[in-house]
């Protein structure tokens, strides 16, 4: 183990390093030409041999396995952005997750992408300044928190590999700590594909049900999954589904007794009085999934939830989940990291933050059938976080 003094001198000489080097390929950069469909001609990307930071981006659609199921809406596929952030010859990846109930288009994140190309990037020539960096992009626009964090992934991921270390040891966090993932079953109106999920789940320590149809199709949802694995533990999120607090306070009590140990956002976001009800009487945690979305939401939800789920297109990504992080735990409140659907470049920077979690879902890349990175590795659903520098991820190629 590299102790912190160590560490602390490799830093500083990995740095000088960066700026010096006039190409150079510094330890763990990645520098092979783009193949998830980002256009790269030359081995660092166009400029990207240079002291000015060059962004590059791509639309991808991610395919589901199945047809994905929550409250309210169903989908097959799961438009991305992936992101290339070049500097002195190493480059860092990013991406932004796009599913359709949200405001966010693959073309106003060019949009706004391009604005940041244009109109903060050329500002800086050491990506190390973050704080800044992503300071005035965030004030670039408002909203558009997914092409935020395609910018901020992309850029700790730079910097991580400059520096030849990966977030989870930058942010001084123990990778033994690291929860369980959760494996997601969306609703599914055919018993027989229910079936077909749970047994594909038979590896996952916890399995997440995605409730909110109305009671009759909620319990079936539970009864046929407990028919097939019965001893499980459970997530249960009901994206909103339930409209009355004392039928979700019934519902609570029903799902301990089925082995639930967790529900997120059983009612509307903006109720949050009936959360607080229902926080205070619930048998298990009530979590804020879309009811939390940036760090300016996390005192506000204090007391009317028992946690908050951080998810790294909500919130604008790293930087900004880390101090969410610091904040809530301040506050005593439960943690949990999630995501939308994914490939391994945003799975894998969200597991950055996972030793600092009670619980997470981080499924998102395993729900997709062409996943053109690789990253994050599960052992019997448990996140292993390695020393691979920056987040972690090795372009595969488009699939």
């Amino acid at each position: 183990m590299t102790d912190r003094r160590t560490f602390i001198k490799r830093t500083v000489m990995m740095a000088a390093a960066a700026a010096m080097a006039p190409s150079g390929i510094l330890a763990g950069a990645d520098s092979r030409s783009g193949q998830c469909g980002i256009s790269s001609g030359r081995h660092c990307g166009p400029g990207a041999c240079s002291r000015k930071m060059i962004l590059e981006w791509e639309d991808f659609t991610a395919r589901m396995k199945h047809t994905f199921s929550i409250s309210g809406s169903s989908r097959d596929t799961t438009p991305i952005v992936l992101t290339r952030l070049h500097w002195n010859g190493v480059t860092g990846y990013g991406e932004a997750s796009l599913p359709p109930y949200l405001p966010e288009t693959q073309a106003s994140v060019r949009s706004y992408l391009k604005k940041v190309s244009e109109e903060v990037l050329p500002r800086f020539d050491d990506p190390f300044r973050i704080e800044d960096i992503l300071a005035e992009a965030d004030a670039l626009m408002p909203g558009n928190t997914a092409a935020k964090a395609s910018l901020d992934i992309a850029l700790h991921d730079l910097v991580g590999r400059l520096i030849g270390q990966p977030w989870w040891k930058i942010w001084g966090w123990d990778a033994a700590k690291t929860p369980y993932t959760c494996y997601t079953i969306g609703w599914d109106a055919s018993d027989e594909t229910v079936f077909e999920k749970t047994r594909e789940a038979s590896w996952s320590k916890i399995l997440k049900v995605k409730l909110g149809r109305g009671d009759e199709q909620d319990r079936r949802m539970i009864r046929l999954i407990r028919s097939v694995n019965p001893e499980t533990p459970m997530f249960v999120d009901a994206n909103q589904g339930w409209k009355d607090k004392e039928y979700a306070l019934d519902m609570t009590g029903w799902l301990k007794e089925q082995g639930v140990v967790m529900i997120e956002q059983p009612m509307d976001k903006y109720d949050i009085d009936a959360h607080a009800w229902l926080t205070e009487r619930s048998p298990l945690p009530v979590i804020a999934d879309e009811a939390c979305q940036r760090l300016s939401d996390v005192r506000r939800l204090y007391g009317a939830y028992s946690g908050i789920n951080i998810k790294l297109m909500k919130c604008t990504g790293m930087r900004e989940a880390r101090e969410m992080v610091s904040l809530a735990r301040a506050l005593g409140m439960k943690l949990m990291i999630g995501c939308m659907t994914e490939t391994s470049v945003a799975i894998s920077a969200a597991a950055q933050l996972s030793p600092a979690m009670e619980w997470a879902d981080l499924d998102g890349n395993i729900l997709i059938a062409n996943d053109c990175f690789d990253g994050m590795k599960l052992d019997k659903g448990k996140i292993m976080l390695g020393d691979a520098p920056g987040i972690g991820v090795t372009e595969l190629g488009m699939r």
